[in-house]
Order: C-alpha cells, then sequence, then structure tokens
C-alpha cells in the first residue's frame, strides 16, 4: 500500500459525514464482515459513506493517494469483491433508502439496500422489479451484474427494468446514466459489474405484482430425479411466464412439511412462484406435482415478500462458500446422469445444486442492448459448496469443480457474472461474450487507470 500521511487521514475524517474506521477501531472486525467467510482481506480503512458527497472525497482519496480501492453495497458477493488488502473500503451499506413513487410506478434505491428493504417498501403498495431470491442480497451488487429473480421470465432481468442510474466515475464526477443521458455509460452498468463507477442511486420501473402469490415447495426423494428432471425440461417449454419453476438437488432441510425420515436424505425439490391470480395457482403448478410421487409439499397462497425470504435460513452469513455456474439452453441426459453422480457425493450437508429457469422475457431481449448478453439462457446453473470448517475447504471446493467440468460439455459457455469465484477472472470474457470488446471500450473512457479493479475486472485498452 501506498503510505498515506495520518494529517491526510485526519484531513479526511474531517471531510466526510459519515465514518472512517481504521484497523485499530474496536469496531473494525465488525464493520469488515461479509457474508462469505472464504474471504479475508484487510483493507487500511474504511469509509461508511452517509452520502454522495462522501462517495466522490473517498473515490478522490483513493485515486490521489494511489490506494487499492473496494466497493461494498450489501457485501454479498461470493467472490468477496467488497473487500481489499491494504487499500481503502467504500462501504454503502448506510446508504439504504428505498423511496416508492407508487403513481409513476418507479422505485428510488440508495446502493446499500437489500432486497427485504426494497420488497418492504415496494410491496405495500402491490409493486416489483425482478429481483434475487434471498432477502439479505444487495441491490446494488445484483442489479450491476444483471440480477434476475422468480419474476423475471414475466418482467426480465434486473437490469431490463433499470431506467436511470447517478455514477460517481473514477474522476469523481457525478453522471445520471440513462437512455438519453450517458448512453454508453447506461448500458455498460447494465451488467457489466461495478467497473465503472460507483452507482449512488438506481431508478427502477415496477410492475404489479402480489402482495399475495401462490407458490410453495415440492419435494421428491433422489431416486424420482432423473424421471422428474425430464419431465419439467419438457414442460418449461410450455410455462406461463408468470410461473417459474426451479430445481433444487441436496439433503432435505428439515422442514416441518417433511416426514422426520426424510430429513439428511437426498432430494429434488422444486420451488416455484406464480403471479397469475392466486385462484389460479393450483391449476398452473398442478403438472409439477406430476414431475414424481412427493415426499412432501408445501403449496398455497403467501405474501410475495415472505417468498422472496423463504431460502435465507439457507443463505444465512459466516458460512464457507464456494460457487461454480453454467448458463444453459437445457437439461441434457448427459447433464443428469453427472448431476446424480455429483449429490450422491455431496461433501457437505449444506451443499446444493440448482437450476434457476428463467427463459421467457429475459429471451426477448437483444443481445446488443445491455451489457448482459446471456440471453439464450434458460437455466443459470449453480453449484452452491457451503460448509463451517476451513479443514474442509479442499474436499468442498474439489466437489464443485469437479461437477462444473463434467457439466461443461452441456453448457452454453457463458455465465453469470454474479456466480462467479474470485479465481474466475479468465472467464470474464465468457460472460459478456459478443459484448466484451464494448465493455472495454467503455472502460477505457471512464475508468482509464482501471481504479474499479476489485471486481470481476474488464481491463480497460490502455
Amino acid at each position: 500500500m501506498a503510505q498515506v500521511s495520518s494529517s491526510a487521514i485526519e484531513e479526511l475524517k474531517g471531510a466526510i459525514r459519515g465514518q472512517l474506521v481504521l484497523p485499530e477501531d474496536s469496531n473494525f472486525s465488525e464493520v469488515r464482515n461479509i457474508w462469505n467467510a472464504m474471504i479475508e482481506r484487510r483493507p487500511a480503512m474504511i469509509l461508511r459513506c452517509a452520502g454522495v458527497a462522501d462517495v466522490r472525497r473517498a473515490v478522490a482519496f483513493a485515486r490521489d493517494n494511489h490506494l487499492p480501492l473496494a466497493v461494498r453495497g450489501g457485501g454479498h458477493n461470493i467472490a468477496g469483491s467488497a473487500l481489499c488488502d491494504d487499500g481503502i473500503v467504500i462501504d454503502l451499506s448506510l446508504m439504504k433508502s428505498v423511496r416508492i413513487d407508487p403513481f409513476k410506478k418507479r422505485a428510488y434505491v440508495e446502493p446499500g439496500a437489500t432486497l427485504g428493504a426494497f420488497d418492504h417498501e415496494a410491496q405495500a403498495f402491490g409493486l416489483a422489479t425482478p429481483l434475487g431470491i434471498n432477502s439479505t442480497t444487495g441491490v446494488a451488487g445484483l442489479t450491476l451484474g444483471g440480477g434476475f429473480g422468480w419474476i423475471s421470465r414475466k418482467f426480465g432481468m434486473t437490469v431490463d427494468n433499470l431506467v436511470s442510474a447517478d455514477v460517481v466515475t473514477a474522476q469523481g464526477e457525478l453522471l445520471r446514466a440513462s437512455a438519453e443521458s450517458n448512453e454508453d455509460l447506461f448500458w455498460a452498468i447494465r451488467g457489466g459489474g461495478g467497473n465503472f463507477g460507483v452507482v449512488t442511486s438506481f431508478e427502477f420501473a415496477l410492475h404489479e405484482v402480489g402482495p399475495m402469490v401462490y407458490g410453495g415447495l415440492v419435494v421428491m426423494p433422489l431416486d424420482q430425479a432423473r424421471d422428474a428432471l425430464v419431465k419439467y425440461r419438457a414442460a418449461a417449454e410450455q410455462m406461463p411466464d408468470d410461473l417459474s419453476v426451479w430445481a433444487v438437488l441436496r439433503l432435505a432441510p428439515p422442514l416441518p412439511f417433511l416426514p422426520a425420515d426424510v430429513h439428511g436424505k437426498p432430494v429434488i425439490i422444486f420451488a416455484m412462484c406464480y403471479t397469475g391470480p392466486t385462484a389460479n395457482g393450483p391449476s398452473a403448478v398442478a403438472q409439477v406435482r406430476t414431475f414424481g410421487t412427493p415426499v412432501g409439499e408445501h403449496l398455497g397462497e403467501m405474501p410475495f415478500a415472505a417468498w422472496q425470504q423463504a431460502f435465507d435460513p439457507l443463505l444465512t452469513p459466516g458460512s464457507r462458500n464456494y460457487w461454480k455456474s453454467h448458463n444453459l439452453a437445457s437439461i441434457d441426459d448427459g447433464l443428469i446422469d453427472a448431476l446424480l453422480q455429483s449429490i450422491d457425493n455431496l461433501p457437505s450437508p449444506q451443499c446444493e445444486i440448482f437450476f434457476g429457469q428463467i427463459g421467457a422475457q429475459t429471451q426477448r431481449v437483444p443481445v446488443s442492448a445491455t451489457a448482459y448478453s446471456s440471453r439464450d439462457t434458460h437455466y443459470a446453473m449453480n453449484v452452491h459448496s457451503r460448509w463451517e470448517d476451513a479443514a474442509d475447504d479442499e474436499r468442498c471446493i474439489g466437489w464443485a469443480r469437479a461437477f462444473f467440468d463434467a457439466a461443461a460439455p452441456f453448457a452454453l459457455g457463458s455465465v453469470y457474472v454474479n456466480f462467479m469465484t474470485q479465481e474466475e477472472g479468465a472467464r470474464v470474457a465468457d460472460a459478456y461474450g459478443p459484448n466484451y470488446e464494448r465493455l472495454v471500450a467503455v472502460k477505457s473512457r471512464y475508468d482509464p487507470h482501471n481504479l474499479f479493479c476489485h471486481n470481476q475486472n474488464i481491463r480497460p485498452a490502455m
């Protein structure tokens, strides 16, 4: 790290409205904590910003003092890019306002807000936009990487619903990015991650969803998984846009609707959300129940905000996590063979493999419309290895990598950037495909010296 004088640090403290946290401060360890316990980095300082002025000051301080710079939103990113060693972290977690305009159907969201905060405000008016599946995820990071959720089949990717954003650039300018202003920057932040600046405000289009939806879980034993997946892929072709069905393979959690003798046994779970009229819910999901003979199911009307939180217990912070991911056009027979072999060898009770069904509206947007380019993806497959003890690192990481390799011949070759781990920099071009060179050009314009490099980095041309 470049040496920063104590007087410069004191001057920074006096110039901000937020809080500058240093390693010697009693709350440093708490503030440094992020979701993935695998990540161990020690920044020189963490600036907890209170507003745009603090963000501009932090960017200038990093640039002028040649410090590594990381940006933290919700701190949920698998790669741990919210932290850097020996540099400055711009911590946006205190900037978490969510304002809803129910008349214009717009949401104005600060970068520290979580999905749970967004849903709490938007669902008060029966409104939503496609955002993730875990309420503790940060809106900012999810959006900048593309973003999808339970209602993406109906309303597209998160970035397809982004109307504008305020961005602090490497030069410290605050720019409005939209279809009418700084169009190249607006194009790039819709999927290009945090490569181009710090977004201090997001404006989203909202849609009428809920507040009640129909959905839940249908659980089948693993010995039925092959037939169930074959039926699932056939049914998926005809599913309406307002139905999303994900397939998850893992050991059964101790859910109250499952018999005790099923707990801890390998199962396939179909998780579904139907946003049409709830009276039509039972018929909309009826076909899923015919994929096999369920050992348990929990289906019914529920608040959309509650469904958005349903998987929170499986994604709590503080565990060790390692992911590998592929985008898929279909679930081929050979992939099913490899999948079942992998589930037979789970290295930890918390490991799982899921197929996040998107398609429909996400595929109707031209590849060139946004930086997110994977419009041919029908399923975003994630191999989620999760465990508690560092002694199990090699075994759990090895399991994820082995299935990733076995699945590669059946995948599209692209990847959802938010599912990439820290060592996957070589896959960044795969994440953007035909849009990569244009992203390099935008990066070269707005961040020619690569100040924003603690991310899935798009390197400037120079």
